[in-house]
């Protein structure tokens, strides 16, 4: 029962948040005190292996097991990401003159993270955690990389909010499915001679850390782009 406790304080935390039940704290603390209810849940487990085996059945061991292990792996898990990335949450390719969010700012306009791009401290941790990240190249035209990119982003399920195909701007927001978290996406495509290049920036819209979201969802646009292409 302790076990199951322990599983839903975690598991709910996110579909709390989502349909406004509970905030953003509250939810989090969910995470904080089934990691404490799913240790004392594994504890008395023990002890009462210990003391009453032969009450103990095959399916009440698994259960018990497994719905603490969740209630503890799935939020230390999270906290070890936390600590492995920066605790930044807007990820961009141009690090100088980053894509700027149009259609998407007014839709930010409540939201605890400012539309604005933070600056250069925000950049240097950029810079050292997410290397690769840098502005791409491509031979097609801009008529064609936006054509691109819009299936790009439907193929990966996101909202498509806005394309100006004169000034070469995407724009979509990523709604996260646990939580619900909306995380926004610009994409900027320009002429540079010869060649396009490509900008993408992705930023959330609550939170200080991302645990690497934002860049994760840059590279998963990249390869989705690619295979568009080369199609």
């Amino acid at each position: 029962m302790i076990s199951l406790i322990a599983f839903l304080l975690v598991a709910l935390a996110g579909p709390l948040y989502k349909y406004g039940i509970v905030e953003l704290g509250t939810a989090f603390a969910g995470f904080k005190f089934g990691v404490y209810t799913g240790i004392a849940a594994l504890v008395l487990f023990a002890l009462q292996v210990i003391l009453k085996r032969k009450t103990i059945t095959i399916g009440s061991a698994v259960i018990a097991v497994v719905c603490s292990a969740i209630a503890i792996i799935v939020p230390i898990s999270m906290m070890s990401k936390a600590k492995d990335v920066p605790p930044i949450h807007d990820i961009s390719t141009d690090l100088v003159n980053p894509p700027s969010f149009v259609a998407i700012a007014p839709l930010r306009a409540d939201a605890p993270n400012p539309v604005e791009y933070a600056g250069i401290e925000v950049a240097e941790q950029q810079r050292e955690a997410y290397p690769e990240l840098k502005t791409l190249t491509y031979s097609q035209s801009q008529p064609e990389l936006v054509k691109a990119t819009e299936q790009a982003i439907n193929n990966l399920g996101w909202e498509l909010v806005n394309t100006d195909a004169d000034k070469g701007i995407i724009e979509a927001t990523d709604t996260t499915v646990w939580f619900g978290f909306k995380d926004d996406v610009v994409v900027r495509v320009t002429d540079n001679g010869s060649e396009r290049l490509v900008d993408i920036r992705s930023k959330s819209r609550v939170g200080g850390s991302d645990l690497g979201k934002n860049a994760a969802r840059i590279h998963a646009l990249m390869d989705e782009l690619d295979g568009v292409l080369n199609k």
